[in-house]
């Protein structure tokens, strides 16, 4: 492993597993049926923590802390084929190493370790939902989306400066509010993947992994056809400007 590297991984490691440990431990000590007032203390637990280890580590490895945010910068051309793997295999050994603790301190998975799962009968309003696996993909899909269009746009192109960390927080959480009550709102592999590792329950695996990677995918190509676009308007406008 390579100096340069080697720092990039670690921090992507602790980063992942701060997120597990606070944003999942605060899922299972909090608990469920606790209402707004709960899910927003979830929802501050984990935007808080990925914005303190963001301005920890955004210097270092670019704080992805995220599979899906990996995938995405990937996609956009902003990182290589090799160090994307390597941040995604310490993201997520970091997140089960976060859970596995979590298993440890609160004395066994009675809790669920926080880990996300689909809404059964839930109350809204004068009805009752039950979220589809369908519809649950499209949702932390869409909220993947939502996450790594506001990492591109800040942190990688640099256009929200030294705040980038503030506004990928205020997503996470403003993202968790809306969808933690539907589908746990995890729009990250790692995130899904710790409790589920911890707990040996894999209910709708398939759907936590790679809804959130078809996301950031998206996310990606539009954000690079908008700075094509972007980049053509103003080669466009110079061309039209008359030379002095």
């Amino acid at each position: 492993m390579s100096n340069r590297i080697a720092p990039k991984l670690l921090a992507e490691f602790i980063g992942t597993f701060a997120l597990i440990f606070i944003g999942a431990g605060a899922g299972a000590v909090v608990g469920d049926g606790v209402g707004l007032p709960g899910l927003i203390a979830i929802a501050f637990a984990h935007g808080l923590t990925v914005m303190a280890f963001a301005f920890a580590y955004g210097s270092v490895s670019g704080g992805h802390f995220n599979p899906s945010v990996t995938v995405g910068v990937l996609a956009a051309g902003a990182m290589s084929a090799g160090e994307a793997v390597g941040y995604i295999v310490s993201q997520l050994i970091g997140g089960v190493a976060g859970a596995l603790l979590l298993k440890t301190v609160l004395g066994g998975a009675a809790t669920g370790l926080g880990m996300p799962a689909l809404a059964h009968n839930l109350a809204l309003g004068a009805t009752t939902l039950t979220v589809t696996p369908w519809a649950g993909f499209v949702i932390e899909a869409v909220l993947a989306f939502f996450l790594v269009t506001v990492v591109l746009s800040t942190a990688v192109a640099g256009r929200a400066g030294s705040l980038a960390p503030l506004a990928i927080g205020m997503t996470l959480t403003l993202n968790i509010i809306m969808g933690g009550a539907l589908t746990g709102a995890a729009f990250n592999p790692a995130r899904a993947l710790g409790p589920m590792v911890a707990t040996g329950n894999f209910s709708d695996a398939w759907l936590y992994l790679s809804a959130p990677i078809v996301g950031a995918i998206v996310a990606a190509i539009l954000h690079t056809g908008l700075a094509r676009l972007a980049h053509e308007g103003m080669v466009a406008a110079a061309a039209q400007t008359p030379a002095e």
